[in-house]
């Protein structure tokens, strides 16, 4: 899971109390960019914020930029998208630029995809390191995509596998099923639909390193996913019990999705293999920490419990590893 949360850059914006209405400016020639101005009202790091997002190096969906913008395509109600966000650290302020048919779309949801709906103020360190590791990180902003099948597809596809593994598998199916994302950035590429994941043969899984229980598992969500993006909008329980009435969909996996798609500040990642012993190690010395211990010493972040256990993975102190790493297969060579 540490790695899954990663920062990309430390590009942290500071703004000012005042949010700015959206300046949007249509393009004059056809495909071109509508853009929009944002004021945070407070620092926020784009790679922090935006990071969780991200699944692994050379996510076709997703680029940094080498002036610390970041790049992200997304299939939004109205179509295929692509953001580019950038920082403006002289002016305390966040721009968007938008390609595409859902560009319109993208830039109402800017604001949400920064943490505006999130309350980091909520949170009250209370042990050492998780104070050390919030103060350090002003910028951290909690993002929220108001999309859930295209969260939830590459969280399926880590199920039960090294990460590296779920990367892999993510970049040939994406490469292969999606399709080329609008706007200048050329290589980035825009997620399937549900349907065309619905519709990907069994071969193409198999070619994608995917086993068939985490194939179905995501055919089965495609199927609906109607009703799954209704979660977007739903309190926490509601929507996590609307995740897991899919076969295959469980508490580790809802939650990683909830935590991305609805920027639910208090989903714990259970049934997890390191987190706990990470959470355990750092807040108490004890690596050998199960769910419920983990449970424990996150209780008084009670609200606030995903933000706490990623400033614990934030800070970077894990037990020292003590067996061998968890064996790579390639299921698609057999």
């Amino acid at each position: 899971m540490a790695s899954r949360f990663d920062p990309l850059t430390r590009a942290a914006v500071r703004g000012g109390r005042t949010g700015v209405p959206a300046a949007r400016q249509a393009a004059a020639a056809a495909g071109g960019a509508l853009s929009r101005v944002w004021d945070p009202g407070g620092p926020v790091d784009l790679g922090l914020t935006l990071g969780p997002l991200r699944r692994g190096p050379g996510d076709p969906t997703f680029r940094v930029g080498g002036d610390g913008s970041v790049w992200r395509t997304t299939r939004t109600p109205q179509g295929p998208a692509t953001l580019r966000v950038s920082a403006d650290r002289s002016a305390g302020r966040v721009k968007g630029e938008a390609w595409g048919a859902g560009a319109e779309w993208v830039l109402d949801a800017l604001p949400a995809l920064l943490g505006a709906g999130d309350d980091p103020a909520a949170f009250v360190p209370r042990h050492r390191l998780v104070h050390e590791s919030h103060r350090r990180r002003p910028g951290l902003r909690l993002t929220r995509t108001g999309l859930v099948l295209e969260v939830l597809v590459p969280t399926v596809l880590e199920q039960k596998v090294t990460a590296d593994e779920a990367y892999r598998s993510w970049r040939r199916l994406v490469r292969a099923h999606g399709e080329a994302a609008p706007g200048p950035e050329a290589g980035l590429c825009v997620v399937p639909d549900a349907r065309t994941w619905a519709m990907v043969p069994s071969w193409e899984w198999h070619r994608a390193g995917v086993d068939g229980k985490r194939s179905a598992t995501i055919v089965r969500a495609a199927r609906v996913a109607a009703r799954l993006e209704e979660a977007a909008a739903m309190p926490p329980g509601e929507a996590a019990a609307r995740l897991e009435a899919v076969p295959g969909i469980g508490p580790w996996t809802s939650a990683e999705t909830l935590q991305r798609s609805n920027g639910d500040a208090d989903a714990v990642t259970t049934g997890d293999l390191h987190l706990p012993g990470i959470i355990g190690y750092a807040l108490a010395g004890n690596r050998d920490a199960d769910d419920a211990v983990m449970l424990e010493l996150l209780a008084p972040y009670a609200g606030q419990r995903h933000r706490a256990a990623r400033l614990v993975l934030l800070a970077g102190r894990t037990p020292p590893r003590r067996a061998p790493r968890m064996y790579r297969s390639d299921i698609s060579l057999i």
